[in-house]
């Protein structure tokens, strides 16, 4: 399905609606800052870690995941990338970590559990993704450059091994002066799903 910017054929928008400290375990100082999406009228949020310093702040662009984030799921590395993030932000000094709503790459929960049903078929994410009609990865990163503009962040070190992350945030005006990968181990449930990340969709090693 269509986002309404893709049809308003519009630049993303965000604006912050609400704001508040917010104590996290292992972290010294966060901020929780929601944004609306004015094109969709989706909730998206940052956590803001510490403070930068003047210099480019660490960013993990993470999207909403809640059979790893919140279940501990083992088909994905989601949820450990996440905690791994958080702690990597605080170790940095602080940065900045967006909770996108781009549930299953952007294809929603229900269509994400409906790809896992065809990988207990024995398809990979790619195949079932695109058994469903859609892309490898539905995401679109000009609303997380949009969250970094309203927060003021220009120019970020960039936390991950998505080549996509690097290319929708530069297409949207955010210079990316670093990438600092940030692998997890896998387990024998996401083996493959890792691999197929590296092998299939271009992620870095």
């Amino acid at each position: 399905a269509a986002h309404a910017r893709d049809i308003l054929d519009a630049p993303a928008e965000a604006v912050i609606v609400a704001r508040a400290k917010l104590p996290v375990a292992d972290i010294d100082e966060a901020q929780i800052v929601v944004f609306r999406d004015t094109a969709t009228g989706e909730e998206h949020v940052a956590l803001v870690i510490g403070a930068f310093g003047g210099r480019p702040p660490l960013v993990r662009l993470h999207s909403e995941c809640l059979t790893g984030d919140v279940f501990g799921s083992l088909k994905c590395d989601c949820g450990p990338q996440l905690h791994e993030a958080l702690r990597l932000l605080e170790e940095a000094g602080g940065g900045v970590l967006l909770y996108l709503r781009q549930e299953g790459r952007g294809i929603g929960l229900a269509n994400k559990i409906r790809a896992y049903q065809l990988q207990d078929r024995g398809l990979d994410t790619v195949d079932a993704n695109r058994r469903l009609g859609f892309a490898d990865d539905n995401r679109d990163y000009g609303l997380a450059a949009a969250m970094l503009r309203a927060l003021g962040v220009s120019e970020l070190r960039l936390l991950t091994n998505n080549p996509a992350k690097l290319s929708g945030l530069e297409a949207a005006g955010v210079r990316v002066a670093e990438r600092v990968a940030h692998h997890m181990p896998t387990n024998p449930h996401n083996a493959d799903y890792i691999a197929t990340k590296q092998g299939r969709s271009g992620h870095l090693r």
